[in-house]
């Protein structure tokens, strides 16, 4: 059976009442009310290495990667996108040497520090990254090459600082051994004395027995 609906007349007229004020009462609250505004949150510190590698359970590698996804998106917060020249670099780097001590051969923390955290504005954070391939390329030249090699470019084409430039791809040309990396790489070296006007030097580099 259908209930017969009561008409709005039927309401006593207090609930009557009190229902418009609750109502004009939740408007002007509604109207009145700062607007919430995102904030962005600061990165924390790194935990002790110790910790991560208890807190992996066996497992170094895939927390590493977990990790580096959530350090990757970081940037990207609820309500805000925080700018790269606004995240603290510092604690992004402890970040990166982290996840590379957990995890020697996992190559993705360089990846980013060369060639997604480099896109800053500021020149100051990109050689702040720059300094942190070039530190941690040393430690495994004959993997991590690539890296250091876009290190050069963005050294020379985005910061245009030449004698930094050549200092890594010195290392480049100096460090590595075998044919763990292409011929091109240790010939970058060249490139950048030209650019530097060091033809004499460039010669040497490419006939050094002469």
């Amino acid at each position: 059976m259908r209930v017969k609906e009561r008409p709005f007349s039927a309401v006593p007229v207090a609930v009557r009442v009190i229902f418009i004020i609750g109502l004009s009462a939740q408007v002007f609250w509604s109207c009145t009310r700062p607007p919430v505004i995102a904030t962005a949150a600061d990165l924390p510190h790194t935990p002790d290495t110790r910790l991560l590698r208890l807190a992996a359970m066996g497992e170094p590698g895939t927390l590493a990667r977990g990790l580096m996804l959530w350090l990757q998106a970081f940037d990207d917060q609820p309500g805000i996108s925080v700018p790269f020249a606004d995240l603290d670099y510092a604690r992004v780097i402890n970040w990166l040497d982290a996840l590379l001590d957990l995890d020697h051969r996992f190559q993705y923390p360089l990846l980013s520090a060369s060639r997604v955290y480099t896109e800053t504005p500021e020149d100051g954070r990109k050689r702040q990254m720059l300094e942190f391939v070039h530190r941690r390329y040393l430690e495994d030249p004959g993997r991590r090459w690539p890296w250091m090699a876009h290190a050069v470019y963005v050294a020379k084409h985005r910061l245009k600082d030449l004698p930094l430039a050549l200092e890594y791809a010195s290392a480049l040309r100096l460090d590595l051994a075998g044919d763990t990396a292409p011929p091109w790489v240790s010939r970058m070296e060249i490139y950048v004395l030209e650019d530097l006007g060091e033809l004499e030097s460039a010669r040497i580099v490419i006939m050094p027995d002469f």
